[in-house]
């Protein structure tokens, strides 16, 4: 059986979310009505300066999609996600992407597993070599979206993972998972080498209670944080 490692993809590997920024220029376009790009751009600003949370921005931002998601032309969509691709798939973190590198050359069977769009998944994970991968699909009808979900891995990602490791034969034995919010928690208490790349709080402190290795990149230094018996180690 084949040993595997399962990445997220925003805030992990590509340094900004591509989710926010399909919907970022959907609204921009007029298509999630008159006041969303305004109602996000402010709810980001609340965000950036720390008087709300990235989970309020992040509620406004897919409140103001999905609400509107009706009305959104497949055509523009699929406009937004191209676009958004091309100038985001190499943006990407020095670690994740040599990591990523160094285990598909070990012969692991790689996986990438998101909230973002199936579609921009798809691009990223054939860019970058993906052997498989799970992203949110919006379900169609009539060449228009129908405003359900067929698919959100980001509602339990070890579920996900699961799936994909029954589909493909994999072994849990030196498996590797690697993730920057809570929402990759699950997956990574699933692996036997869990990485908590650039965590957020929560994350932060699962890590820091499981004593999971802590990666953080900053500019041009990827900072190592090793558990230890009582503390973790800069290395």
């Amino acid at each position: 059986m084949k040993k595997f490692a399962a990445f997220d993809l925003d805030g992990t590997l590509i340094r900004w979310q591509l989710y926010h920024t399909v919907v970022d220029r959907l609204a921009a376009l007029g298509y999630l009505g008159d006041t969303a790009a305004q109602d996000i751009r402010d709810a980001r600003m609340r965000w950036k300066t720390r008087t709300a949370s990235f989970k309020e921005y992040e509620l406004v931002l897919l409140t103001a999609y999905e609400s509107t998601l009706k009305n959104i032309p497949i055509e523009e969509f699929e406009n937004a996600v191209g676009l958004v691709v091309r100038e985001y798939k190499n943006q990407v973190y020095t670690y994740t992407r040599d990591l990523l590198k160094d285990l598909q050359a070990q012969g692991y069977f790689t996986m990438a597993i998101s909230g973002s769009h199936h579609e921009m998944v798809a691009e990223v994970a054939r860019e970058y070599g993906f052997d498989d991968f799970m992203g949110t699909v919006y379900s169609r009808k009539d060449g228009r979206f129908t405003g359900d979900m067929d698919s959100f891995p980001v509602a339990d990602k070890a579920k996900a993972l699961a799936q994909l490791v029954a589909k493909h034969s994999l072994t849990y034995d030196d498996s590797y998972a690697i993730g920057d919010s809570e929402s990759d928690i699950p997956m990574l208490a699933s692996v036997q080498n869990p990485i908590a790349f650039n965590p957020e709080r929560g994350l932060f402190e699962k890590a820091r209670a499981q004593k999971w290795k802590i990666i953080v990149e900053r500019k041009n230094v990827v900072y190592q944080l090793l558990p230890g018996e009582s503390e973790y180690t800069l290395v």
